[in-house]
C-alpha cells in the first residue's frame, strides 16, 4: 500500500468516526459531495460564521464570562460557532457581509473535513462542552460585541487576548 493510499484510508476512518460522533450526540448531518462531513442546520443547531479576528474577540468575550463553547476554524480564515436554531441575525449584524448565518438545512463543513487549502478543524472541540449547543443569544451577543469592537478600531481592552510576548512578569505591555 502506498503512503497516499494509507493516508486516504486513515483520513476516511477519521471522517467516519467524526460523523458517528456527531450523530451519536444529536448533531444531524446532511449528505455532501465526496467524503465531506456536513452538519445540517435549522433543526438542532444553526451556525454563525465570522472572520477569525471577530471569532477570537468573541471567544475572549465568552471566556471572560466563564463560558466555553464549540468553535471551528476553516482554512479560508473564518471561525464558526454552533448555536441554538431559529434566532436569526439582528439588523446590526445583517449589515456585515462577513457575518454569515447558516440555517434552514444549509450544510456546514465540519471537522475534520479537508479542503484544497487546509483543514476545517476544531478550535474548541464540542466534546469539551458535552456537545451542548449554546444559546443563540449568547453567541450573537459575543459576535455583536466583536463587530462593535472592530468598528471602534479594535483597541485592546481588559480581557482581550494578549500575545504571549506582550505579557512580561505579570504585566501587560503593548509594543
Amino acid at each position: 500500500m502506498s503512503w497516499w493510499d494509507s493516508y486516504r484510508a486513515v483520513y476516511g476512518a477519521e471522517l467516519r468516526a467524526a460523523a458517528r460522533e456527531y450523530v451519536d450526540h444529536g448533531w444531524p448531518l446532511v449528505a455532501g459531495p465526496g467524503a465531506d462531513v456536513l452538519l445540517d442546520t435549522g433543526t438542532v443547531l444553526d451556525v454563525v460564521e465570522v472572520p477569525a479576528e471577530l471569532g477570537r474577540h468573541a471567544c475572549a468575550q465568552l471566556r471572560d464570562r466563564g463560558l466555553v463553547v464549540p468553535v471551528a476554524a476553516t482554512p479560508q480564515g473564518t471561525w464558526w460557532f454552533p448555536m441554538s436554531p431559529g434566532y436569526g441575525l439582528p439588523p446590526e449584524l445583517s449589515l456585515h457581509a462577513d457575518v454569515v448565518l447558516h440555517t434552514d438545512g444549509i450544510g456546514v463543513l465540519a471537522p475534520p473535513t479537508e479542503r484544497p487549502d487546509g483543514w476545517v478543524h476544531w478550535r474548541v472541540a464540542p466534546a469539551l462542552t458535552g456537545y451542548r449547543v449554546p444559546d443563540a443569544d449568547v453567541i450573537i451577543g459575543a459576535v455583536t460585541d466583536a463587530v462593535r469592537w472592530r468598528a471602534a478600531g479594535g483597541d485592546q481592552r481588559p480581557g482581550a487576548q494578549w500575545p504571549a510576548a506582550a505579557i512580561a512578569g505579570g504585566r501587560r505591555s503593548v509594543s
